[in-house]
């Protein structure tokens, strides 16, 4: 059985009221915190002491304390405890499902992304938890990546703005963050195994920015990534982990592995500080350290690595946890949880994050007091959709239905819901499944296995096949093809769409159970036929047909370990958008997806809004936005594409998935809509774009030098619209004419949200950083300036450019 990555991995494996904040002291060169303290614990500690440092150990006894150090009682050094949680704290309870951070970085809103972050960090020491799996920087390089929902950006300058602020808001809090997949973890396909060739100056420009802010903003801890980067595994790499992060941005956190991603005992000399993941022995129990554990103790007795290599990795983490008092006799308090304040900031996260990214006629905002009848239809209107799946998914506390808060909001009108599209299906009977499949509670077999037989099918076509798995985790697996994950991290249901021809096929339900707890799960398997399809469909047209506004919700499921094998959405949500579309002529899709789709439908329908995952009050914000309660305040962080051939990886598989075990860059640095513009190819949506239910005018733009060498930017912006709404001022610079390389048209260099009354207007100043005016130049092994006469351009998304002005760019005097 694979394990898969962080907290996800290790439930794989164990079942296959306001308090002030808390202030992390501050990191520099002039620490606040006791160094004497930590170099003391260090020389008192036992080798074995400082071992049990350098793995996270298991504690099956406690559900919120599944990763964790044991501590060293004797010396007064406490547990420490830690979560997966880009979106939420997964640990085993319910806790705050916040909206996918893809969501939080469309808000392009710094102060937001910090009081999301202060979410997570009170979430997570409420739940006593002392570091956090997060956030992911990693740059949205592959459309089809199954984990572009828990990442922010294709542009690595807003990615780093954006994680920077959560961190510190996570931080604040005291919890400790961890960013992660330290470096070029841009797919989910042969994760663990391919080898990604990238160029220097691609890996420093589009790459590592995402991690340099948040470390530079004080991160206690770096997660390394599975893949090997440029010939060295990611973990193995001292280049990575010691010449940039150490040397170059001075890191004085730690670093550990991604789930398994440590290779060797020698990896601590690389720069690996701390080891995650586990073998299995074969009674079932977990064997953690597999690398840093015993292995390492041995080899440090028999003199092949120094002890003090691991004294250094052991002070590094003791460090940060002085750093957050945790080595106090008196550590700070943990909090109560507040739910009713986390909820607050999710559903304003969901709301500024929400794109429009269509709105012919001015369909939205609906008005409640015209009484229109409506027919809302598809399965996440019903049963919400509210995170993405694996090591990220979030159980939450409450997630109500966006057609029940519709329907509560739309003041006495008709609305009435159909599924479209159904989900799960009836059992699938002995007719076509044998053996029969009771369900119920099941044990699994010593491999794991819950079920296997032989599915009839009767005709050839689209079926969808539904498990629903509690009290563990497995796989479904047809006609011998790759395990489809379901169970627990996989949220309540797995609904998969798959085209079988008619006749006899293998089916396989694996599962495993949590070892020391109940070995049995509770397991259903249904199905849905294509004449059930069918039927479902039909009365969503009719249902349409009858309405004046047909709302269709669509939705795909992005997840860690698998790719997306299409852009479009799942199963028939494509054809039954456009049937709804032919029905009424004014259909309104609202999208829970975690990446950018196609949309074949597009040009039939009237308003098309992006939710992406929206946490648990995604049905408060879906509704406030349709009826006008609210501003959809999101712009895009990634190009939405016409199709995948025109997309910066294309159909070139040395682009993706990789060829011979190798992922090849050639792109460049012209990712996301820097391919668009260097091969002229017109996006669905550009990169930046979103619509507001306002108007928003440009006026004059000035452009001056900075002190610190970087750029001032100020232009007038009015809301020439009849109601207040926000505009995202997006700076972007051109070329220089003095660098020859390679060089993007034009390039975010700045961004800066504005919210404006009816009639207001506004300078707005966008601060443009020196290092935006830089590139990195390989020979010199540095960042140098682009001189000479550039142009900035300012506007609505990197393809509504409203103003431009040239300004002189000089190398700073030192």
């Amino acid at each position: 059985m694979r394990i898969l990555g962080g907290l996800f991995g290790i439930m794989m494996v164990l079942s296959a009221g306001s308090t002030a904040a808390v202030e992390a002291r501050p990191a520099g060169p002039e620490e606040s915190w006791d160094d004497r303290k930590v170099h003391r614990l260090v020389t008192q500690m036992t080798v074995e002491e400082k071992l049990s440092f350098v793995y996270w150990n298991y504690n099956l006894d406690d559900p919120l304390e599944k990763l964790w150090l044991p501590g060293v009682p004797r010396l007064g050094i406490p547990q420490l405890s830690g979560t997966d949680g880009p979106a939420g704290v997964t640990i085993s309870r319910p806790a705050v499902a916040m909206p996918a951070p893809v969501a939080l970085a469309s808000t392009f809103d710094e102060d937001l992304a910090r009081k999301y972050g202060e979410v997570l960090g009170r979430e997570g020491r409420a739940a006593r938890q002392d570091v956090i799996l997060g956030p992911m920087v990693n740059n949205i390089r592959v459309p089809q990546a199954g984990r572009n929902f828990e990442t922010f950006s294709e542009d690595p300058l807003l990615t780093g703005r954006i994680a920077a602020s959560q961190v510190r808001g996570v931080q604040s809090q005291g919890l400790m963050t961890s960013v992660k997949h330290y470096a070029a973890n841009t797919q989910e396909t042969d994760r663990y195994t391919t080898d990604v060739d990238i160029d220097e100056r691609t890996l420093r420009e589009i790459e590592l920015p995402g991690f340099e802010a948040p470390i530079r903003a004080g991160a206690s801890s770096v997660m390394c990534a599975y893949p090997k980067v440029n010939g060295t595994f990611a973990c193995s790499n001292e280049t990575l982990l010691t010449s940039i992060l150490r040397e170059q941005w001075d890191f004085e956190g730690w670093v550990m592995s991604d789930w398994g991603a440590a290779h060797a005992t020698e990896d601590i000399e690389a720069g690996l500080d701390q080891e995650m993941g586990v073998d299995v022995n074969p009674d079932g129990s977990l064997a953690p350290g597999k690398f840093f554990g015993d292995a390492l103790g041995r080899a440090i007795e028999e003199g092949r690595i120094p002890e003090s290599r691991l004294d250094t990795s052991v002070t590094r983490i003791l460090t940060q946890m002085e750093r957050f008092g945790l080595l106090d006799a008196d550590p700070p308090a943990r909090p109560e949880r507040d739910v009713a304040g986390g909820v607050a900031v999710a559903q304003r996260v969901a709301e500024d994050g929400a794109v429009l990214l269509r709105n012919e006629d001015d369909v939205l905002p609906l008005d409640p007091d015209a009484q229109q009848d409506l027919a809302v239809i598809g399965p996440t209107a019903k049963e919400p959709k509210v995170t993405g799946l694996g090591s990220s998914y979030v159980e939450p506390d409450y997630a109500n239905a966006p057609v029940d808060t519709i329907r509560e909001r739309a003041q006495g009108a008709d609305v009435t819901y159909e599924v479209g599209e159904e989900l799960r299906g009836t059992p699938i009977g002995p007719d076509a499944l044998q053996p029969a499949f009771e369900g119920g509670r099941l044990t699994p077999d010593a491999g794991g296995v819950l079920y296997e037989g032989t599915l009839t099918v009767p005709e050839t076509g689209v079926y969808r096949l539904a498990v629903r798995m509690d009290g563990g985790n497995g796989g479904l697996v047809v006609d011998g093809a790759a395990p489809i994950g379901v169970g627990d991290v996989f949220g309540p249901l797995t609904s998969v769409p798959i085209r079988l021809e008619a006749g006899e096929h293998d089916l396989q339900l694996t599962g495993t159970a949590p070892p020391g707890g109940d070995p049995t799960v509770d397991v259903d398997l249904t199905w849905v036929t294509p004449d059930a399809a069918q039927q479902a469909q039909d009365a969503a047209v009719e249902a349409a047909r009858d309405a004046d506004v047909a709302v269709v919700f669509g939705y795909d499921d992005g997840a860690e370990t698998a790719d997306r094998t299409s852009l479009g959405l799942p199963g028939r949500q494509d054809e039954l958008i456009a049937a709804v579309a032919a029905a009424n002529p004014r259909t309104v899709v609202v999208l829970n997806t975690g990446s950018s789709i196609t949309m074949p439908w597009l040009d039939s329908t009237q308003a098309v809004l992006d939710m992406w995952y929206p946490g648990q009050a995604g049905a408060e914000a879906t509704t406030a936005l349709l009826f006008g309660d609210a501003e959809p305040g999101g712009r895009l962080t990634q190009t939405f594409p016409r199709s995948v051939e025109e997309t910066p990886v294309g159909a070139d598989a040395r682009r993706f998935p990789g060829v011979d075990g190798t992922v090849h860059y050639d792109e460049g640095i012209f990712s996301g809509y820097r391919w668009y513009d260097q091969q002229d190819v017109d996006p669905l949506f550009a990169f930046g774009h979103g619509l507001s239910y306002t108007t928003f005018r440009y006026g004059p733009l000035t452009v001056r030098p900075a002190r610190d060498g970087g750029l001032v930017a100020r232009v007038k912006v009015a809301n020439t619209g009849d109601r207040a709404g926000s505009e995202v001022v997006q700076a972007y610079l051109g070329a220089s004419p003095r660098v020859d390389l390679p060089q993007a048209e034009r390039q975010l260099a700045g961004f800066e949200k504005v919210r404006l009354a009816a009639g207001e207007s506004r300078w707005v100043t966008v601060r443009i950083e020196p290092r935006a005016l830089q590139h990195w130049d390989v020979e010199r092994d540095a960042w140098v300036t682009g001189t000479g006469r550039r142009t900035v351009e300012v506007g609505s998304s990197s393809r509504d450019l409203r103003r431009s002005a040239e300004v002189m760019v000089r190398e700073k005097r030192r």
